[in-house]
């Protein structure tokens, strides 16, 4: 028996699950501009209070770990830290862009045919060439994103991938490639017009995938250490210039 807190953090979505035994026993969802800082916490005790839930009744917390937003990050895995610390439960790091191929994987669709972009894309036979590209936006053409197999076995690693209309050509070859994510969402003007791309639109970041990959984790012990565990940025954080008068 497992009870596992699950926090996503690491994209404009601010999401957060409890889960017995892989299976989600509520979840709540923010998409409002900036806003975890101020909901993440509240959250949580919904959550608990829903369920009529204690916070020692859990097993572990775990947190998306990145790549993604700084803030955002350093929001989630402080939270999970502070719970791991009081608690004294383990901390399980889920690497966000693999919940997503999660997500991506089971998506399901009323649709019975294939489309290269929209909500309603059909994915095809479980026989065909079909891989997964989760991707978070970064700034301008970069993206963050990674590759995977239906087996969510990495076919190119996690990257910052600036992308052009050459990007990931040599894959989409012999390959569909099913692109999800923030970042998808602007790369599809580039990358549409390759016969094997295929977009989901809408499609968002959510804690209620990290429940496996979580729940596997848990029974495998493959915790961190709550001293050392750092969230992977993928990219040194630079900070802005100030825009306020007299402020250097």
């Amino acid at each position: 028996m497992s009870l596992i807190l699950a926090l996503e953090t690491a994209t404009p979505v601010c999401s957060v699950a409890l889960a017995r035994d892989g299976e989600i026993l509520s979840i709540r969802e923010s998409t409002a501009h900036n806003a975890h800082s101020s909901v993440l916490t509240v959250f949580i005790e919904e959550l608990f209070h829903e369920v009529s839930l204690h916070y020692s009744d859990l097993d572990a917390i775990s947190v998306s770990k990145g790549p993604g937003s700084y803030t955002g990050l350093r929001i989630g895995v402080s939270a999970a830290k502070g719970l791991c610390y009081a608690l004294d439960k383990p901390l399980i790091a889920i690497p966000t862009l693999k919940a997503m191929a999660v997500g991506m994987i089971n998506y399901p669709s009323p649709d019975p045919s294939p489309t290269r972009e929209g909500s309603n894309c059909q994915l095809p036979a479980a026989n065909y060439q079909l891989l997964f590209c989760p991707m978070i936006d970064a700034r301008r053409m970069e993206v963050y994103c990674t590759v995977y197999d239906k087996n969510l076995n990495e076919v190119l690693p996690t990257a910052a991938v600036i992308v052009d209309e050459h990007s990931f050509e040599q894959l989409l070859v012999n390959h569909m490639i099913l692109f999800a994510g923030t970042g998808s969402e602007k790369c599809k003007d580039v990358l549409s017009y390759q016969s094997n791309a295929l977009f989901l639109d809408d499609f968002q970041a959510s804690a209620k995938f990290m429940i496996a990959l979580a729940e596997k984790r848990f029974n495998e012990k493959q915790f961190e250490s709550l001293a050392y565990f750092e969230p992977f940025y993928l990219k040194d954080f630079i900070a802005a210039k100030p825009k306020v008068k007299g402020l250097r």
